[in-house]
């Protein structure tokens, strides 16, 4: 077998850096003996990038092939990331960090940027995990799904909150049971009454938290057409022919994706998605169980469509009676149908983005 090639061999300078809100900390290494350069620190600003990305270039004679090793680069240093990117500089996520790493020798943001510098150096090039693009068409869809998620929270919250209320005050509404859409509607059109003061309250934070609840459901609404719109003009688009495959759960596995060369294959996706098969076994039972890890909103897409497709795709009930008479349960089937469709989704995605690099091309 042919060994890979590692950082240090392909890449004459590193670049560590620890992201924060308000400052980044560079520190630089020389990859043939690992020997610290320098460290400085940024403010988070565009000038501040542009002011570090020229200290780097002094102290590495401008080389193109400068690692830069970012951490959190699809958050605090997002905007990094594109930066030293548009500089054409070749740009990798972090590598993960041991905290047992730090044990007697300390933490700071310096040693922390120097650590991950260093922890690049051994790592095969073909497996660096590149950052997300956030050009147009895929950070749209990353900002829509991150604010659906935070709305989709507010509204379980808040419907919580409405049950919890009318079964604890009597405001004149059956709550035995969960409250009902054509219930909310009905709360949020309640008038005032002249009642005492705790009724009176109670009535009117009924009122509120409804149209809350009615507000935050106008706007998933709206969030699911956009969502629709821009996977449609995508990479994802042959996804959404897909049985279980929706717009939401479509943009989700599309964010994760990102783009052509983050993930290197359909394994490594996998992996990400928290669905590649763990050994379990022990004695005469020989099994594998469902992997906990990895982006859970990707999981949390493949499980859905998984579900969708036991319940109404013919196929996959076909093979769902066949696992079952095999002795196999239900966590164990989804688990299979979870790993065939991320390799379905994965697959899809690649053939896309090479056809429209093709079309690019002519």
């Amino acid at each position: 077998m042919t060994a890979q090639p590692i950082v240090a061999h392909c890449h004459p300078f590193v670049v560590g850096v620890d992201t924060h809100a308000r400052n980044h900390v560079y520190a630089i290494i020389n990859s043939n003996n690992g020997a610290l350069l320098d460290t400085q620190s940024f403010p988070a600003t565009s000038a501040g990038i542009n002011r570090a990305i020229n200290w780097v270039a002094r102290r590495t004679d401008g080389n193109a092939d400068t690692l830069w090793v970012i951490e959190g680069a699809a958050t605090y240093g997002a905007i990094l990331a594109g930066t030293v990117t548009a500089y054409g500089f070749p740009v990798t996520e972090a590598p993960r960090m041991s905290k047992k790493q730090n044990h007697g020798v300390g933490k700071t943001d310096a040693l922390d940027a120097h650590r991950m510098a260093a922890a690049s150096l051994p790592l095969p090039v073909n497996k660096l995990r590149h950052p997300r693009l956030n050009e147009g068409i895929r950070q749209a869809p990353r900002i829509l799904v991150t604010a659906r998620s935070s709305m989709a929270k507010d509204r379980t919250r808040s419907v919580n909150a409405l049950n919890a209320l009318v079964r604890s005050n009597v405001l004149g509404i059956d709550a035995r049971k969960k409250l009902t859409s054509g219930q909310i509607t009905e709360v949020s059109r309640w008038r005032e009454r002249e009642d005492e003061l705790s009724p009176r309250i109670a009535r009117s934070e009924a009122v509120r938290l409804a149209k809350h609840i009615l507000d935050l459901e106008q706007q998933l609404t709206t969030n699911e057409q956009q969502l629709d719109e821009l996977v449609r003009v995508s990479e994802a688009a042959p996804l959404m022919e897909e049985v279980g495959f929706k717009a939401i759960n479509v943009a989700k596995c599309f964010v994760a994706w990102s783009h052509e060369g983050r993930v290197r294959n359909e394994a490594a996706f996998a992996c990400l998605a928290g669905v590649n098969p763990i050994p379990a076994s022990s004695g005469n039972t020989t099994r594998h169980r469902l992997n906990r890890g990895g982006d859970r909103s990707l999981n949390a897409a493949l499980h859905l469509a998984a579900i969708t497709r036991m319940t109404y795709d013919n196929e996959t009930r076909i093979y769902v009676e066949k696992r079952r008479a095999e002795g196999k349960t239900d966590r164990e089937i989804r688990r299979c149908i979870k790993r065939y469709l991320v390799r379905r989704v994965f697959k899809i995605f690649h053939v896309s983005a090479v056809v429209e690099e093709v079309a690019l091309a002519v």
